[in-house]
């Protein structure tokens, strides 16, 4: 199972299954929630890989005010405890730089590209992107 996460106060998590090439979930919840998915996968015997987007990497900032900022260093921060939790528990990982117009599909978009027809945040989708693109559209996305 590969588990895109796209880190923030608000995390975005998906759940593709390249097997069954298919999404077995896409919602958005809190980090923690987010780990925890990703140790019951383990308990269950699930061989994970998770793939986040990493703020760390981020090469342009446009005109971004003091809250962005501060947020964006939250973000960064997520990024670093995302890679000592699968450092931690050997969980294979990939921190994928963010690429100008990679994310942000529209609700629309996003169900006529993927298929999946519940609804999804914005963070949920971009999660979803991040293991989707790679899978099915053929781009290689790691760092």
């Amino acid at each position: 199972m590969l588990i895109g996460i796209d880190p923030g106060k608000k995390t975005g998590l998906a759940a593709w299954l390249p097997e069954e090439d298919r999404f077995q979930e896409i919602r958005t919840c809190t980090i923690i929630q987010a780990m925890r998915f990703c140790q019951l996968a383990i308990r269950d015997g699930i061989k994970i890989e998770i793939w986040f987007e990493d703020a760390r990497q981020r090469t342009w900032f446009g005109k971004a005010g003091r809250e962005q900022l501060q947020g964006a260093g939250s973000i960064k921060r997520d990024c670093s405890v995302w890679q000592e939790f699968c450092e931690q528990y050997d969980i294979p990982y990939r921190a994928i730089k963010p690429q100008a117009g990679g994310t942000k599909w529209t609700p629309e978009y996003f169900k006529r590209v993927t298929g999946w027809a519940a609804r999804t945040s914005e963070h949920a989708r971009d999660a979803a992107i991040l293991v989707f693109k790679a899978n099915k559209i053929g781009g290689k996305q790691c760092a």
